[in-house]
């Protein structure tokens, strides 16, 4: 009897182990389908991404002080992120300390083909990841913004769409692997590096092409 009743609570065990896997493999299923009607059938998404204008400038850098530490130079830099309907707001802006006085900045961008907006326009998306100098390697770069999070410069983006919808949408558009079909591509490893001195001001720039460039000009209000 006991072995009997051993056995029961085995398969009940067991039983109770690939349910939970198949329901998991389900919601993994379902998140991944669901992105692709996200994409596909919402039309408040499709005409908050219309809604995107070109955009040439996405953030500045300067130089706030630098120092030497055992003969090394580290480069104080403070980093700030614009809004897009105005240059001069900051919507980010954060301080690092970067090793030698060439430091990297790392964007990726994520553009929309025809397929995905209503005027038949291509449009794109920027993401600020992280700030290295040269002598450290990029995984070890310091972060701006993670993919995954929405992002500041977008916050108002998809106002319209309940928050489940919103999650969903900035969890999965920086990985576009599977999306390539809705003709979404993502741009890595989009990075600009430059030497820095202390009394300009790095505006960063990008191009129709996607391309990242910094403008130098004097910091008026050093």
């Amino acid at each position: 009897m006991a072995v009997k009743m051993r056995r029961v609570v085995v398969y009940i065990i067991v039983f109770a182990c690939l349910a939970a896997m198949v329901y998991m493999g389900r919601g993994w299923f379902y998140g991944a389908a669901t992105i692709r009607e996200l994409l596909t059938e919402n039309k408040q998404l499709k005409q908050a991404i219309t809604n995107l204008t070109v955009e040439d400038q996405i953030g500045y850098a300067k130089v706030i002080s630098q120092e030497t530490r055992d003969g090394k130079l580290f480069t104080n830099v403070r980093f700030v992120e614009t809004a897009r309907d105005d240059k001069l707001k900051k919507v980010l802006e954060k301080n690092y300390t970067v090793e030698g006085d060439i430091v990297h900045f790392d964007a990726l961008v994520v553009k929309f083909g025809d397929k995905m907006v209503m005027d038949g326009k291509a449009k794109a998306l920027y993401l600020w990841r992280r700030v290295y100098g040269e002598n450290t390697a990029p995984e070890n770069g310091l972060t701006i913004e993670e993919p995954g999070r929405e992002p500041q410069r977008y916050k108002d983006l998809l106002e319209l769409l309940p928050t489940n919808e919103r999650n969903l949408f900035w969890t999965n558009i920086w990985d576009p692997d599977q999306l390539k079909e809705h003709g979404i591509k993502a741009v890595y490893g989009n990075v600009v590096y430059t030497k820095l001195r202390k009394g300009l001001v790095y505006v960063f720039k990008i191009s129709s092409a996607g391309q990242l460039y910094p403008e130098v000009m004097p910091d008026m209000y050093e």
